[in-house]
């Protein structure tokens, strides 16, 4: 079967069970398929069953069966049911059973997806996603007609990744308007796009997306084995699907992107990651990944490149500042004092003159206040939360200042280290920092900076050693690879990245044509320097 086709159709066992049933095929009484249904899903006050039945003595009976607020009202009316009722062979009974079907399925049905089944376990699926089923007395086949039209969010801009040029546009929780804006996106038939169902009470659609030829194919094969793998009740937001399917499960880093930008995963899907959409869930998934893809913002792409680099680095920065900025504080002024200037050393001391608690509770109790005001601030209605989050920290933290609690300084190294950790654009990795921020004021509280270069160091061991579905995570630092470093720590100008790097284990391949630096246009007083000496020699 084609892996755009491709269903996973597994489902979770209880322990006690020792073996799953046959499906069952349909009964040739209508009315025992109806009470067979019923059955299985209730008597839901959503679920429409309207019945047909022909004028004639020997009539063709028959059902429609769909959910209302998961199909189009308007669909089911003027393409199924009015075809159908309103059409004369039918409703004069002048048709077999046999020959209606054939008519009803391959020419009565003006919508675009038709099906047909002979289970209910193959059409009750179908029925919940938007389908109207037909059902008909004498006859073990049913078919069914695409209907889908539920409610659903309009297209608006990101929230947690806003950009200031650049597409203003993200995924909704629609799974077929995100595998669109892709296709708006990238206009090519190497795209591929393979779905699955994965979970047994939700159902959840999964599609994987990616580039014929750009793509690993151990990549692809390894995420398929791994999504095939995942037996579970639910799928309710991209987190699950992130949580089964990483590496290296016992890391606070992420190893797989999360996105609700298209323009970002197009980006991504070009440079041979591969996407995964989730229904339900704006959020969509990239992988591999490795750590420098968590700096990088797709603005970097949408302005000039020195400014781009600049804005990178200051995201570098940040990352260390909010890491260690406390844990440096606490180790400086509990163990290295000598490494202060002594005026700042004497206004150090003024400061901490009154202050009870020592420079590690000192920072925790800060840390600590910040994150409780930063989750209050998400939690309260939009109206009052960012006020309160405002002035309770500017209120709390000058109470606790005037109280003697805290000194002034801490309370601008906990500010400037919330500061920084919002400049990361990835909030994924922004949360590893605030675990590992906490871990660092703990090991500089007990041994100083020696403690947190010993920290830093199996950090970096650690990061060296993760693999994102076979990819190194430091890669193309570690292992180095210099002419794969023109998008890392800064960005090159975009005509002279010619070459795709070979991080996500496919062929190095060329993206665009070498040589397309701009040269200055010929003058109106002949041509240009470097047109009368193109090798660059002395004058002639």
């Amino acid at each position: 079967m084609p892996h755009n086709q491709k269903k996973s159709t597994r489902t979770t066992k209880d322990p006690a069970e020792t073996s799953v049933p046959a499906p069952l095929p349909l009964n040739l009484s209508l009315e025992a398929n109806l009470q067979e249904i019923s059955r299985r899903i209730g008597d839901s006050s959503d679920i429409v069953i309207r019945k047909f039945n022909s004028e004639s003595p020997h009539s063709l009976s028959l059902c429609f069966i769909y959910i209302d607020g998961l199909v189009n009202a308007d669909a089911v009316n003027q393409m199924v049911l009015q075809p159908i009722m309103e059409n004369g062979a039918l409703n004069g009974g002048t048709l077999t059973t046999g020959a209606a079907f054939t008519l009803i399925k391959d020419h009565m049905l003006p919508v675009g997806g038709v099906k047909e089944g002979a289970t209910l376990e193959g059409l009750l699926p179908l029925l919940f996603e938007g389908y109207t089923l037909i059902l008909f007395e004498g006859l073990q086949t049913a078919v069914a007609a695409d209907t889908a039209g539920w409610e659903k969010r309009s297209i608006n801009e990101p929230t947690s990744q806003g950009v200031i040029r650049g597409p203003k546009e993200g995924f909704t929780e629609s799974l077929r308007t995100g595998t669109s804006m892709l296709r708006r996106r990238l206009k090519t038939t190497d795209l591929r796009i393979e779905e699955y169902k994965i979970g047994q009470r939700t159902g959840t659609g999964i599609a994987l997306v990616y580039l014929k030829g750009l793509a690993s194919e151990q990549v692809l094969a390894e995420l398929r084995r791994r999504l095939n793998a995942i037996d579970t009740d639910a799928i309710l937001e991209s987190n699950y699907i992130e949580e089964f399917i990483q590496d290296g499960g016992l890391t606070p880093f992420p190893t797989i992107q999360n996105t609700e930008r298209p323009d970002a995963m197009a980006g991504g899907i070009l440079e041979g990651q591969v996407g995964i959409i989730i229904d339900g869930t704006p959020f969509a998934l990239l992988a591999p990944s490795t750590f420098f893809n968590f700096f990088q913002s797709s603005e970097d792409y949408y302005q000039r490149y020195d400014i781009s680099s600049f804005l990178r680095l200051i995201r570098y920065g940040a990352f260390f500042v909010s890491m260690l900025l406390p844990a440096l504080y606490i180790a400086v002024t509990t163990f290295h004092q000598e490494m202060l200037p002594t005026t700042l050393l004497i206004s150090l001391a003024a400061q901490r003159e009154g202050v009870p608690l020592p420079a590690f509770a000192e920072a925790l109790l800060m840390e600590l206040t910040f994150d409780v005001l930063r989750e209050a601030g998400v939690r309260m209605p939009r109206t009052i939360g960012p006020a309160i989050s405002i002035v309770g920290a500017l209120v709390l933290g000058q109470a606790a200042v005037q109280a003697g609690l805290v000194s002034a300084a801490m309370v601008i190294v906990v500010s400037f280290t919330a500061i920084s950790n919002f400049v990361i654009p990835s909030l994924a990795i922004a949360n590893s920092i605030r675990l590992i921020r906490f871990v660092m004021m703990f090991i500089a509280a007990s041994l100083g900076l020696f403690g947190i270069m010993s920290f830093l160091m199996v950090l970096l061991i650690h990061m060296a050693g993760l693999r994102s579905f076979g990819v190194p995570y430091l890669s193309p630092v570690a292992p180095m690879i210099p002419r794969y470093l023109k998008d890392i720590f800064i960005r090159v100008p975009l005509w002279s990245m010619d070459i795709r790097p070979k991080t996500n284990l496919g062929k190095e391949t060329r993206r665009q044509a070498p040589h397309q630096k701009p040269k200055p246009a010929e003058s109106a007083n002949g041509p240009s320097r470097e047109q009368q000496n193109p090798q660059g020699e002395g004058p002639a």
